[in-house]
């Protein structure tokens, strides 16, 4: 059973996300792109961790809330600026997602709970964000890493092994068992590929 409190923030979530201009497809039907985003992370952590608690499930909810409002080019085209943006956004999705889980009545522990989480701090040590960075991954692998491959297809096979690893590395060994298991379902093109990354194969 989910509380009074988690339904209302999920709404408040939704609500929010459902602004998104930018729409994707799903089942054949125009979605705006954030709103389905956290749909797919819900998703994957009920599958990837269905014992997760409240909190858990709304960090990883509200992970992209309103993404949009920040654009990458509201930022320097650099390194650098890529990592003040990365960094901009984090604040912003932690600040925003503890604001409406206030609203919807979570007291402060779980809102900080939440904020670190989305916040991305304590990656490694911090099971919330662990857990959050695991179904980050894992929704990345099976619904987008497809779509970002197309939008680079000047990418080497030695540049994409680079960016799977990367990502693996980001995985707790416990994510990386479930991509292995059959229950992540692997872009097909791709799929050679990943495998290889992860196994040395």
């Amino acid at each position: 059973m989910t509380s009074t409190c988690y339904q209302r923030a999920v709404a408040l979530i939704d609500a929010a996300n459902a602004e998104d201009p930018r729409m994707d497809s799903a089942d054949g039907k125009p979605v705006p792109r954030e709103l389905l985003y956290g749909q797919r992370m819900t998703e994957m952590i009920e599958r990837f961790a269905p014992g997760a608690d409240e909190v858990q499930k709304i960090s990883v909810r509200g992970q992209h809330i309103q993404r949009w409002k920040t654009p990458r080019d509201s930022y320097p085209m650099t390194r650098e600026g890529y990592l003040q943006w990365r960094t901009g956004l984090y604040k912003f999705h932690a600040e925003t997602v503890g604001r409406l889980m206030q609203e919807a009545g979570y007291d402060s522990v779980g809102v900080e709970r939440a904020k670190q989480a989305v916040g991305k701090r304590g990656l490694k040590v911090n099971p919330d964000t662990q857990l959050l960075e695991d179904v980050t991954d894992l929704v990345f692998i099976e619904h987008y890493m497809l779509e970002f491959a197309g939008q680079k297809p000047d990418y080497s096979e030695e540049k994409w092994l680079e960016i799977i690893r990367k990502t693996w590395k980001k995985m707790s060994p416990r994510a990386h068992e479930f991509a292995l298991s059959g229950k992540l379902k692997l872009p097909a093109p791709l799929a050679p590929l990943i495998t290889r990354a992860v196994t040395g194969a």
